[in-house]
């Protein structure tokens, strides 16, 4: 059986669970200086985080595989595989993965907000395994240590 152990707050670059998702550091703040961080997001149909907001940071959303709805202020994007979308800090955002599954590749710049999603994050023992329980209200609750509040429900299809 092929395993993938993990530890969110251990090797960066090792997958982990985040909101029923996968997620991995791809470039961590300390190798930018801070400037920049660079994670992947794998995630299944009908998968959307919370509306939310960052203060801090802006993001570049770049869609590798499948089709996902972005949700930027008021504006909505139907994007696809290839295609870029740009949430700035401090406006309301959030997606919605309208294919089977979807994986993004998402830069925050300033860096830092990585170290909040390995915080949350669980380790994925086996990676056929279910996606792992996640309490939602402690995920939110750590938030505001990183300039990150929610501002809404998940978008629905």
């Amino acid at each position: 059986m092929n395993k993938e152990r993990s530890s969110p707050a251990g090797d960066r670059r090792a997958p982990f669970w985040f909101l029923g998702g996968q997620a991995r550091i791809l470039v961590p703040s300390t190798a930018t200086g801070g400037s920049l961080s660079v994670m992947e997001f794998t995630d299944s149909k009908g998968h959307a985080p919370p509306l939310h907001v960052h203060e801090a940071e802006d993001e570049i959303w770049i869609v590798l595989d499948g089709e996902v709805t972005f949700f930027i202020g008021d504006d909505r994007h139907d994007l696809h595989a290839g295609a870029v979308a740009h949430g700035p800090r401090g406006v309301p955002h959030s997606y919605l993965v309208r294919s089977p599954n979807a994986r993004l590749v998402v830069a925050f710049g300033p860096a830092g907000i990585e170290t909040w999603f390995a915080a949350n994050g669980s380790p994925i023992v086996d990676v056929n395994d279910a996606p792992a329980p996640f309490d939602i209200e402690a995920v939110i609750a750590s938030a505001q240590a990183h300039r990150l509040r929610v501002t809404g429900p998940p978008p629905a299809a």
